[in-house]
């Protein structure tokens, strides 16, 4: 019998493939861990329910899931962020169940996440906690029977330790996403890129000279700022946080009320795992041809109704830019949506940096399959031992050395004695 499967289109398998091959050359800690899980099986027998973006890094991710001999079923975290190629030689080359197509609607969405629930999971991966509430939400026979879960985002983890503090969190979850292997590159690395990547994929804008507004300083909002500044825009960044906001004043950028940052700004980037954060006041005193994205994890953040009931007229102008039109004949251009940017208009983060997060993933997998059911049903971070092995990994593979403490070093750390 085959493999049960949506995809847009199986024959785009084999183009699918040429790119999968190609960022597994960038990927080489999940490479080493392949042959390791192919000969430990740390997975044997495991169901894994997986709702990622699914893109060529994460079919790498696949491959090593298979490997340590877990029983894979996939689906979309978001309905722009699919590559169709990757999901179509996922479904039919690497024969994992991918329920994944660009561009689905939102009844779509959550079929195929039914069609991974289907599976019987019993460890969940997820990318923005909707696999994980929609099985205590709508499934909850199957908690009994669950090991534990993984989140990879921001906002998911914002998500789950609601849960948990509301006492509604029924199995054990790890938050890969704060691994320091993790948030610090991915977060800041991947999404600094890949989001500038996607605004100027999406708008052939030049960011020199541009002034650029980054809505949270969170890991992700640092690693914008940064690259946009590095591109030659100015940025502004605007915080709830007070240490947050004092700490991008001393990086050097401009900090300043949302209020303010309307009037001054051409591009502006939500990351904030917040919603509502563009909203009507700000899209009131907006200049012509202000651009409007969001880098988080949900299409939340820019207060997309309240922008369509203010437009007069809308258009799509360039592939992902809608433009709205507001009664005094000022536009303004949303881009993909008001949903993921990088994705949306780009191909996400580099495979070079998923390399490390999706070997947390593998990695806390196998933990959570040895050790799930002894753990108790909160939210816990990523076990240190794994945070380090990740970091050895790929500064081996970068073939960069590091010192060792001496004896004496590991004796004086552990000394309280010795003072002045």
């Amino acid at each position: 019998m085959g493999v049960s499967y949506d995809v847009k289109d199986p024959g785009l398998a084999e183009a699918g493939g040429l790119r999968v091959e190609y960022a597994g050359q960038h990927m080489p800690v999940l490479r080493g861990l392949r042959e390791r899980f192919a000969k430990e099986k740390p997975l044997t027998g495991v169901r894994l329910g997986a709702c990622l973006h699914v893109t060529t890094e994460t079919a790498n991710l696949m491959q090593l899931l298979k490997a340590g001999g877990a029983e894979v079923a996939l689906c979309a975290s978001n309905p722009l962020s699919t590559q169709d190629d990757a999901a179509a030689w996922i479904a039919s080359e690497l024969g994992v169940p991918t329920f994944a197509v660009r561009g689905e609607d939102h009844d779509t969405y959550y079929q195929h996440m039914e069609a991974v629930i289907a599976a019987e999971p019993q460890i969940t991966m997820d990318d923005g906690c909707d696999l994980v509430f929609t099985i205590h939400d709508k499934h909850r026979d199957m908690l009994p029977n669950m090991l534990g879960g993984l989140e990879e985002t921001t906002t998911g983890v914002i998500r789950l330790r609601a849960m948990e503090k509301k006492g509604a969190l029924s199995y054990p979850v790890i938050a890969v996403n704060d691994a320091d292997t993790k948030h610090l590159f991915d977060n800041r690395y991947g999404t600094g890129q890949s989001t500038v990547d996607g605004i100027v994929r999406a708008t052939n804008l030049l960011l020199a000279g541009c002034k650029f507004v980054v809505c949270g300083y969170g890991w992700c909002g640092r690693g914008v700022a940064m690259r946009a500044r590095g591109m030659g825009a100015v940025v502004a960044v605007c915080e709830v946080d007070p240490v947050r906001a004092l700490e991008a004043a001393m990086d050097g950028y401009l900090v300043m009320p949302l209020r303010e940052a309307a009037r001054w700004g051409k591009v502006f980037v939500t990351l904030t795992g917040d919603c509502s954060v563009l909203r009507r006041e700000h899209f009131e005193v907006m200049t012509d041809g202000a651009i409007l994205c969001n880098s988080g994890h949900f299409d939340v953040e820019i207060d997309i109704p309240a922008l369509r009931e203010m437009a007069e007229s809308e258009r799509r102008v360039r592939p992902v830019v809608g433009e709205c039109m507001v009664p005094d004949g000022r536009r303004l251009y949303l881009l993909a949506e008001g949903r993921l940017v990088n994705l949306a208009a780009a191909e996400g983060h580099p495979a070079s940096v998923m390399d490390m997060s999706f070997a947390n993933q593998a990695l806390c997998a196998a933990y959570l399959a040895k050790n799930g059911r002894s753990m108790q049903k909160q939210v816990y971070p990523v076990p240190r031992e794994i945070d380090a092995e990740v970091a050895r990994l790929k500064l081996a593979a970068m073939d960069i050395e590091i010192d060792t403490l001496t004896p004496e070093q590991r004796r004086y750390l552990a000394d309280y004695q010795a003072g002045t």
